[in-house]
């Protein structure tokens, strides 16, 4: 299974609020050895959204959605992925319940229809608990929606992955691994980095940077792919940097 992450909303992408979720859910897959395959920005358009999740939901992915399951006029992934399915939405009575005891909680009053509304789901969700305000996101097949709240979207994301994907933790033993090479121009280590890629089964890449205040002008050259392989690759890729006269320095924690 590949994961992937849909970051919906045109806040983001006017630029009135910052993304957090793509570092977040790099942070959250690799700490079980997980990795994300891609991530997608998409715009408040209800069809828009509907041909994306269309897409996806006929794929074998794991994906998470960011965003816009709320019940104001703006949101509308909730409906999306009911139309992306050919279902309805339709209230979902547990959720139904955790909405009710939250305006009880909170307000000291029943729930309005526009908020019993945050809790309609396309036919068949099931419910992602949300640990901050108790209004659940839903899942879909391996997809799952939550809202674009980090606070709570967070922790539900860790939720989806501890409670459904835990047998898929930590079974790829892949692994990334780089240094520093100074006084190198990028075109002179293309002959190095193919041959540690054939020798070893590895991908290999190379990241330059311009330098800066703190750090001199470089090259972050490194592989990734099995753990051992890359081990090897690496003292390969050292050794042969070396023998070339290239000072190499191993990056800061």
């Amino acid at each position: 299974m590949d994961f992937g992450v849909l970051i919906i909303g045109d806040e983001i992408l006017s630029g009135r609020r910052k993304d957090v979720h793509l570092a977040r859910s790099i942070e959250l897959l690799s700490a079980r050895g997980l990795r994300l395959a891609w991530a997608r920005y998409l715009g408040d358009d209800r069809d828009a959204l509907s041909a994306v999740l269309r897409q996806t939901l006929a794929g074998e992915d794991v994906v998470f959605s960011f965003g816009g399951i709320g019940a104001t006029p703006d949101d509308h992934t909730r409906q999306a992925a009911a139309a992306a399915l050919g279902v309805p939405t339709v209230l979902h009575p547990e959720a139904a319940g955790l909405i009710e005891a939250q305006m009880q909680a909170r307000w000291g009053r029943a729930a309005t229809p526009q908020q019993l509304a945050m809790g309609e789901f396309p036919q068949g969700a099931g419910l992602i608990p949300n640990p901050v305000n108790r209004i659940p996101g839903f899942s879909l097949r391996d997809h799952h929606f939550v809202p674009g709240f980090p606070q709570m979207a967070h922790p539900m994301v860790e939720w989806v992955l501890d409670t459904h994907y835990a047998h898929l933790h930590h079974r790829d033993d892949r692994v990334e691994d780089a240094l520093r090479v100074y006084e190198a121009p990028e075109s002179a280590l293309v002959d190095l980095m193919l041959a540690l890629e054939q020798r070893h089964g590895v991908t290999v890449f190379s990241l330059p940077h311009l330098g800066s205040e703190s750090t001199r002008r470089h090259i972050e050259l490194g592989a990734k792919g099995p753990a051992e392989a890359v081990a090897a690759a690496m003292a390969d890729m050292r050794a042969e940097l070396q023998r070339r006269g290239h000072p190499v320095e191993d990056l800061p924690d």
